[in-house]
């Protein structure tokens, strides 16, 4: 499926008499228009006016191109469920299936804000393997993660993989829903779950150093020197297994850091986790590195290649439908592989808006 095909799948919810201006043509433009640098309203106008012969070789355009006050009426009444939903169903048709690891976690979208307070927060299922995220539900703020994060679970076809959480996800429910979905899960424990946390800190202080298994993971970056030991146990007697269902193996890592600009040593970090897979210390120390991936891979190129955080869309469904419109232009970003070189993101946008060939290759569309 590729955008036009993604953009025609979307129901026009506006009353025909007022419509002056295709959705499929508005879908386009903005994507195409965010691919090459876009942030706001005004920004996609301007697009649509520098690049007007290019859009008309894929567009109709009956009355030329979109106000910007017409972009955001559009975003601001389509229904967010419905973007969503034909978002994971573009997803698929471009992704291999989810395989591994997929991790889940939320994000505020700091630029939609009124009286001071961000008028939303995200929560992403990001896939490792395909390095996109895979789907998105929209909460109030960041403590109704917990009943987000089930919603995530039974909206994606998540058979043999491992979800990674973070310790806001360490519930009960939450592991129900994962097993329930034919997947595995590795949770990270914090005080929410005090007596799940005081069990692991019990197993792991009173069991001997030689029958505890670890593995040593180096990495150097940021100015500094890490060092993360992963201990694991397969004795769960202290766990009660009524409430974590299909407990497998408790996790401890200690992550030690090194200061290489001035020459300190950060004190000892440690972290527990739970998970339903039986497995090596090398695999979880990973594994739970890798989970980290949803933070560099998508949050941060969201925020720092993307502009995500100083969108300040907030008129109605405008800011949920953007995030969406923001993910579909990374996602393509990211599945570009030009023929010279490994460009950025930051690169590839702006070749994007240097090269009309470059920016239909981006979107998947076949320039015969």
């Amino acid at each position: 499926m590729n955008i036009l095909e993604f953009a025609n799948s979307l129901p026009d919810h506006r009353q025909e008499i007022k419509i002056r201006h295709l959705s499929t043509d508005i879908i386009f433009i903005t994507v195409a228009a965010v691919i090459c640098g876009a942030q706001d309203w005004e920004d996609i106008e301007y697009f649509g006016y520098c690049k007007e012969s290019f859009l008309r070789k894929y567009l109709l355009l009956p009355n030329g191109i979109p106000s910007h006050d017409t972009f955001n009426r559009f975003f601001s009444h389509l229904d967010p469920q419905v973007m969503e939903s034909q978002f994971r169903i573009w997803v698929k048709t471009i992704c291999s299936e989810h395989s591994e690891l997929v991790s889940i976690d939320g994000k505020t979208i700091c630029g939609a804000k009124q009286g001071g307070k961000s008028l939303f927060h995200m929560v992403s299922a990001f896939c490792h393997a395909n390095g996109v995220s895979l789907a998105q539900v929209r909460t109030g703020e960041k403590s109704n993660e917990i009943t987000a994060i089930p919603e995530l679970i039974k909206a994606l076809d998540l058979e043999g993989c491992i979800i990674s959480i973070d310790a806001m996800g360490c519930q009960h429910a939450i592991a129900d829903e994962i097993i329930q979905a034919k997947a595995h899960y590795i949770l990270a424990v914090k005080n929410n779950q005090q007596e799940l946390y005081k069990a692991l800190e019990d197993t792991f202080r009173f069991q001997g150093v030689k029958e505890r298994v670890s593995s040593h993971e180096l990495d150097f970056g940021h100015g500094r020197i890490e060092n993360r030991t992963c201990y694991t146990s397969q004795n769960i007697e202290n766990i009660d297994i009524t409430k974590w269902r299909n407990v497998k193996t408790l996790i401890k890592v200690v992550s030690e850091r090194y200061d290489k600009t001035n020459h300190k040593a950060e004190e000892p970090a440690v972290r527990y986790y739970i998970s339903s897979i039986g497995q090596e210390p090398v695999f979880f120390n990973t594994t739970i590195r890798a989970h980290w991936g949803i933070e560099n891979k998508l949050h941060w190129l969201l925020d720092v290649s993307m502009g995500e955080d100083a969108s300040r869309k907030r008129e109605k469904n405008s800011p949920q439908n953007f995030s969406v419109v923001f993910k579909t232009a990374l996602t393509m970003l990211q599945k570009y592989n030009p023929e010279k070189g490994k460009p950025s993101i930051k690169t590839k946008r702006k070749m994007g808006g240097w090269s009309d060939q470059h920016l239909i290759a981006m979107m998947g569309i076949d320039p015969s």
